[in-house]
């Protein structure tokens, strides 16, 4: 990357011959391998060595009191340097305006995944001051910088691919005016596919510049889709957010809403009962399944595999019809609540166990059909390769980051409740391809089947003793907000006793969805309401990922490569 203003342009080349574009981050050392780079297996399962007893763990909330102290923007800059330099994992950088009562100028958070659990960072920034770029030294700041220029107008000085994320506010009307990065050429051609796509997907601008059939640069443009949801969350009381925070990301419904929930759990000062913590991993759980299929039926569709692209899409449903079974809804909505989960009584219980058991001896079947067939080999081996440099280099995270390599999973590295009992396996590839993707797609629900088989074939976990989340409130001498009466089931309070959040406090929950890593953070001001709120998706990140995977491949790479991607335009389009 060499830009240094939103609309500087690049060298541009005079001739026809081939050229990576100049201006762009460079791959690192050791992309594409080659000789003289280490053989690597193409799987690696990392099993937890220690285990840790039900309920104990590192919390994957963490929480800043009201005399947490704000550093200056050096002594954040320098603190997150360190972190970075110590490989430790940048997980957000954002901000929001002082408000009234504080010095004018941009409170800046930023947000690292050390080895014993959260590192949480704040510092002021005056008004009309800069602060020197990281992205220069640290690509995976990239992104975050350029979100926290637009929503807050901190000018990262150096920053070298400073274009706008959503067009919020004012630069709603100037997305005609985007500075698309340019490869000129005699023989060079762009070709743009979007924003309007076929169907129901949601809109997205990607632009090739190519010579010939090979692509030498993606940019994809989003953006179109103004919901302002970080907004809209401030504006009715937070324990009737839920059905907003399920909307936000529609096929990562239970990860929303648990990443949301714990967050506002914290700043009320009411930890949840095992059995809840336990509903809300299993949900999980069958989400992950279930968008898993989804993206293998989209690979298996687009190589025109039709026999198991027709059997992965009826097996999703079974798995779907179970979430309905148990919340009322296909897509766990309803699923959490407010110090709540949906109950797994005995028969219910019997019945997901049945569905598991019978969707996984052909859920293996299929998955062996699809690795075994050598036409899928030789369509998805070799194609859309990030290097495990690249992928840590550019902060990729998620399914996408440990098919590139990366061994890194929130619900083990943060591990709270039934995933600190029993952590899943964490699975990786080598080849970060396709492939990769599809490999570890097939892995982590196969691993996440039986994790849930494994959990519901337990007699010792409780999963009834848990307030249901809309079932009739119980009226209470003693205070308290959950409370049982015989024959009635728990329930969390509703209308007049609305939790009281502690005030000037900061938490920001991380839970492991489909895609990755899902952050909420929430703020409240003095008066103990809620003063912030920041969404992250796991795609905000990795969409840069996407652009690397198809340098150098033919266009006609980029269906097999965006479906092995999968990531979400809503989740960037906030």
């Amino acid at each position: 990357m060499t830009h240094t203003t939103p609309n500087a342009m690049p060298p541009t080349a005079s001739n026809a011959s081939p050229m990576v574009p100049q201006g762009l981050p460079p791959l690192p050392l050791g992309e594409g391998g080659g000789e003289g780079c280490p053989q690597q297996s193409s799987q690696n399962i990392h099993p937890h060595p220690n285990p840790l007893p039900e309920g104990e763990g590192i919390s994957p909330v963490a929480h800043l009191p009201a005399t947490h102290k704000l550093l200056s923007i050096s002594e954040l800059l320098a603190q997150v340097t360190q972190g970075l330099e110590a490989k430790n994992t940048f997980i957000s950088l954002f901000g929001r305006h002082a408000i009234a009562g504080e010095e004018a100028g941009v409170i800046v958070t930023a947000v690292l995944l050390t080895p014993t659990g959260f590192q949480v960072l704040r510092a002021h920034v005056p008004k009309g001051q800069s602060y020197p770029s990281l992205t220069a030294r640290f690509p995976a700041a990239q992104i975050f910088e350029r979100e926290l220029w637009e929503q807050t107008g901190l000018l990262p000085e150096g920053h070298p691919w400073l274009k706008p994320v959503r067009f919020e506010g004012a630069r709603q009307q100037h997305m005609d005016d985007y500075p698309f990065f340019k490869v000129r050429g005699a023989e060079v051609h762009e070709v743009g596919v979007g924003p309007i796509h076929a169907g129901v997907i949601e809109p997205g601008h990607f632009r090739f510049m190519c010579h010939g059939e090979q692509v030498h640069h993606l940019e994809i443009q989003l953006g179109y889709q103004h919901r302002a949801v970080e907004a809209l969350l401030l504006h009715k009381p937070p324990q009737r957010l839920s059905p907003l925070v399920e909307s936000i990301v529609g096929d990562s419904v239970v990860a929303y809403s648990w990443a949301f929930n714990a967050a506002l759990e914290s700043l009320a000062n009411r930890p949840v009962a095992q059995a809840t913590q336990g509903l809300r991993a299993i949900g999980l759980e069958l989400e992950r399944v279930a968008m898993h299929l989804a993206t293998l039926t989209g690979l298996a569709t687009d190589i025109a595999y039709l026999q198991p692209a027709g059997t992965l899409q009826r097996l999703r449903t079974a798995i779907i019809n179970a979430s309905q079974r148990v919340c009322g809804n296909r897509f766990g909505k309803g699923w959490i609540r407010p110090g709540a989960a949906a109950p797994i009584g005995e028969a219910l219980r019997a019945d997901l166990l049945k569905t598991l058991r019978a969707f996984q001896t052909d859920f293996l079947q299929v998955n062996a059909l699809l690795s075994s067939s050598r036409s899928t080999q030789a369509r998805f081996k070799g194609v859309g390769t990030v290097s495990t440099l690249a992928a840590q280099d550019m902060g990729l995270t998620g399914v996408v980051a440990r098919a590139s390599g990366v061994a890194l999973d929130v619900r083990r590295a943060l591990p709270d409740g039934l995933y600190a009992a029993h952590p899943p396996e964490l699975i990786t590839q080598a080849t970060g391809d396709c492939w990769a993707r599809a490999r570890q797609r097939m892995l982590e629900a196969e691993a996440s089947t039986q994790w849930l088989i494994d959990r519901l074939a337990d007699p010792a976990l409780n999963l009834t003793d848990t307030p249901a989340p809309f079932a009739k409130a119980v009226p209470s001498n003693t205070g308290a907000t959950n409370v049982r009466r015989e024959g009635v089931a728990p329930t969390v309070a509703t209308g007049s006793a609305a939790w009281a959040l502690q005030a000037s406090s900061l938490c920001v929950s991380l839970i492991e969805g489909v895609r990755g890593p899902v952050m909420v953070a929430l703020e409240t001001d003095a008066s103990g309401q809620l003063l912030h709120a920041k969404v992250q998706d796991p795609s905000l990140a990795n969409w840069f990922g996407l652009a690397l995977a198809l340098r150098d491949q033919q266009i006609s790479d980029f269906p097999i490569c965006n479906k092995s991607f999968d990531l979400s335009y809503c989740g960037n389009d906030l």
